[in-house]
């Protein structure tokens, strides 16, 4: 047995020897004559496991000197008594003051076996105590809802988290069952019974609430058997992983939007490539068909489906990336009437679209194509939230604003959204904004729609508005700081393009040949002398052989990009400028100081770039 510590008390010295060399080599024994002297021990020593006091002794008996130990110490008490003091041996025993006692003159072995139960009740009583202690301190701070019930289902012991997600407190929950607690009380009790069944751990992932605002739980059942290895109990342990599995859902959804960016971009270059020399050839046969108004006509119809194709690719590019916006005075109303083939396509036969535009209107300070874009996104939820079919109002107005803390004091414009569809719950609507948030199927919807609108409504200076309760339908609106349209004179007068201020040669490289013919054809027919490169290598070789004013490169290019061309014509030729042209900007990291003109381009757009450039560089 490992050295354990003893207390003996008794006034009669002798007796104290004779215990001392009883257990000494058991034990480390200390030893008293006076009680009092025995609790100050007592209270400064708290490895004392057994107290063997005499039961007369002056000035305080040994059951009330181990009465009062009890108060301070968990040390086991046996009293050494006389027959004559038997009435207080019982007494003592009754009132739990002492759990063993030995009559003097006392049997050794005796005495040694009463001692050595004692000392092991006592270790034992002490490793109850730091078990409970931990379990305790276990159930009291886990973050985790934690219970114990038994093979009936009752509680034994659970904690208050676990207390509180039941609505209840810990003391009114014990001895009851979950289902008596619980809505879905039922169901708990099954997959309890199931585990207990089976004997083995088990794991379970629950969500409760509406759509779209869950509270996720993850639930490990863990079944818990006797000495015998009979389940008696249950041990539950559920943890709220709502906010991970949000996490994981705007990871997985970013996953997706990174992969859709990646694909748009390569079909925005693909196709911008392809509308730049549809477009471009369109503008180059116009001036030879001037006397062929029915041509005209026809060719007139080609450059605006051509158009609408460039719009439809930046829409593509904006669903899946996010770009800097560039606000400008815009006619609301009449982007919103230019929708009306849009919105018809993309909404279906079961909706109707209902515009109430206010006549007068002015204009609003911002990006046109993210405004239009925002607003099929209002007008899909809004077709989403009427799947019996229903109407769709949008709606412009004047609004005078000088209290709102977020907001300049002044004019603004609203863009009002409303349906008279399904509405939205008070939970969902607080989140609907937030980035990937959704309440549709999987595959049917990105999160991103409100998020940014919002986004939209904030970097222009003005808010976002959304009023809606279940079977109430829903409206958002969209608030906007006016500004001065251009005048109409200003809007109609098309710019020309600019025939060449002085002479130069300019390299046009690219790897479509079609876009490279329709650059280079622009570029003669303003009266600059023009060459035609397919590739990096190529134009190095040109550039070597040839001087030349500007060089034109593509952005994405097989073997050299065009910022790789660049870098290699700007450190060899310092003084000849270089215009990037390109279907997608954000496929290759373009410098801050290197010229970009975005495809598809007119011919105006690329004059004055070109000339722009040559001033500079003359």
């Amino acid at each position: 047995m490992s050295q354990g510590t003893i207390l003996a008390v008794d006034d009669e010295p002798d007796i104290l020897i004779a215990l001392e060399d009883l257990f000494e080599d058991e034990y480390r024994v200390l030893t008293t004559t006076k009680p009092a002297e025995a609790l100050a021990i007592l209270a400064a020593t708290p490895e004392i496991a057994v107290i063997l006091s005499d039961q007369r002794m002056p000035g305080m008996t040994g059951d009330a000197m181990l009465a009062e130990a009890r108060k301070i110490h968990d040390a086991q008490a046996i009293l050494l008594t006389g027959y004559a003091d038997m009435s207080a041996v019982v007494a003592a025993l009754n009132q739990g003051g002492i759990t063993g006692y030995a009559t003097k003159p006392w049997d050794a072995a005796l005495l040694r076996n009463t001692v050595r139960q004692a000392y092991e009740r006592h270790a034992l009583a002490r490793e109850l105590a730091t078990e409970r202690a931990l379990l305790r301190g276990l159930l009291d701070n886990a973050e985790d809802a934690i219970s114990f019930k038994d093979a009936e289902g009752r509680f034994v012991r659970l904690n208050a988290r676990k207390a509180d997600a039941l609505g209840q407190s810990v003391s009114a929950c014990l001895g009851r069952t979950e289902d008596s607690l619980a809505g879905d009380g039922a169901a708990l009790w099954a997959a309890d019974a199931a585990v207990m069944a089976r004997g083995e751990p088990a794991d379970t992932l629950l969500a409760q609430g509406a759509i779209g605002a869950e509270r996720w739980r993850h639930v490990t059942r863990v079944p818990i058997r006797n000495g015998a290895g009979a389940i008696t109990h249950l041990a539950t342990i559920e943890r709220d992983v709502t906010e991970q599995k949000s996490l994981e859902a705007r990871l997985r959804q970013s996953d997706k939007m990174q992969a859709l960016g990646t694909l748009a971009g390569g079909i925005a270059h693909d196709f911008n490539n392809l509308l730049t020399a549809i477009l471009g050839s369109l503008e180059l046969v116009g001036p030879k068909i001037a006397d062929q108004p029915r041509v005209q006509r026809l060719v007139t119809n080609a450059t605006q489906a051509a158009q609408r194709g460039a719009t439809l690719t930046r829409r593509l590019l904006s669903f899946s990336r996010s770009r800097d916006l560039r606000p400008r005075a815009v006619d609301v109303n009449g982007l919103i009437v230019g929708m009306h083939d849009l919105l018809g396509g993309s909404l279906g036969g079961l909706v109707a679209v209902e515009t109430r535009l206010a006549p007068e209107a002015p204009a609003a300070c911002v990006d046109p194509d993210q405004l239009e874009l925002a607003i099929l996104n209002l007008c899909i939820n809004a077709r989403d939230a009427m799947p019996e079919g229903g109407t769709i109002r949008i709606a412009t107005r004047i609004l005078r604003i000088d209290d709102d803390p977020d907001l300049v004091p002044g004019d603004y414009m609203g863009v009002e959204i409303a349906d008279s569809g399904s509405g939205i719950a008070p939970e969902i609507l607080a989140r609907v904004c937030e980035p990937f948030f959704t309440t549709k199927s999987v595959g049917q919807g990105t999160g991103l729609g409100l998020a940014m609108v919002f986004g939209l409504a904030q970097q222009s200076a003005g808010r976002l508005r959304i009023a809606s309760a279940p079977g109430a339908g829903t409206r958002v609106e969209i608030v906007l700081p006016r500004a001065d349209a251009a005048s109409p004179a200003e809007a109609a007068r098309a710019p020309a393009a600019r025939p060449a201020t002085r002479a130069a040669r300019i390299l046009v490289v690219d790897d479509d040949a079609e876009v490279r013919h329709v650059t280079a054809s622009f570029l003669s027919s303003f009266g600059y002398t023009e060459s035609e490169a397919a590739d990096g290598a190529s134009a190095l070789l040109l550039l070597e052989r040839e001087g030349f004013d500007l060089m034109v490169a593509d952005l994405a290019m097989p073997g050299m990009t065009g910022v790789e061309l660049a870098e290699i014509a700007r450190a060899r030729w310092a003084t000849m400028p270089v215009l990037i042209v390109t279907g997608h900007a954000e496929a290759i990291p373009i410098p801050a100081d290197l010229p970009v003109l975005r495809k598809p381009f007119e011919s105006v757009d690329l004059a004055a770039e070109v000339s722009r450039l040559l001033d500079r560089a003359a």
